[in-house]
């Protein structure tokens, strides 16, 4: 049987060094390319290419440093004429961080405190075309499809990872690119949604419920 090939991609390389050595003890996975972050993946992709040699699976983290993300390297990898499913490894679970990775055009989301055999199985899943997803992913992507009227909307959550770092309603608008008056209109339905009344409330509300990062964790990469 010919192994599944890996493209690891994450900026510390103790964690790829773990992972690549963790996968190699599995029969049936080869690491093929390591990369630092989402432009090195596109660049090693674009090498082995030329070589003639493919990759099955890209396994890669969401953040990473300065360099280019998983979210933006996930979308880029998608727009190749024969792109490899990208299986995304982080240790965050917030809604933010799966709708983001998802609506690139992730095959799975998987979390890296996962069973090392789950995490192979995952492999082998997204290899074959299938999605896999943790539990919690699983749970958010369910949640949206039987109730939809209830759950935040990817802007909806944007906007309240916005909301959390301390942006006026005028600074979302000009990041975002929408006016003043459509970023109100989101925030009274955020807070229908949640619940509250107020930006305190709805900030304290969407980290209860991991809708996204606590404040002050925003940038923390993953």
């Amino acid at each position: 049987m010919t192994d599944v090939r890996v493209l690891l991609v994450d900026d510390h390389p103790v964690v790829r060094a773990g992972l690549k050595a963790m996968l190699t003890e599995f029969d049936g996975i080869s690491i093929a390319a390591e990369a630092a972050d989402g432009k090195a993946a596109l660049k090693e992709l674009s090498r082995l290419a030329m070589l003639g040699e493919g990759v099955d699976v890209v396994l890669m983290d969401l953040q990473m440093g300065a360099g280019m993300d998983g979210v933006a390297a996930t979308a880029a990898i998608r727009k190749l004429a024969a792109p490899p499913p990208v299986l995304i490894l982080t240790t965050y679970d917030t809604d933010a961080d799966i709708l983001s990775a998802v609506e690139a055009g992730a095959s799975g989301y998987m979390l890296k405190d996962a069973p090392p055999e789950q995490i192979r199985q995952a492999v082998f899943a997204a290899a074959a075309g299938e999605t896999v997803l943790a539990p919690r992913a699983a749970a958010l992507l369910m949640k949206r499809v039987t109730n939809p009227g209830t759950s935040l909307t990817p802007r909806e959550v944007q906007l309240l990872e916005l909301l959390a770092t301390g942006l006026s309603n005028r600074a979302i608008a000009k990041q975002v690119f929408i006016s003043e008056a459509t970023v109100k209109t989101h925030l009274v339905h955020i807070y229908g949604k949640l619940g509250v009344d107020n930006r305190t409330a709805a900030i304290a509300a969407a980290t209860r419920r991991r809708i996204i990062r606590p404040p002050g964790r925003q940038a923390e990469r993953a």
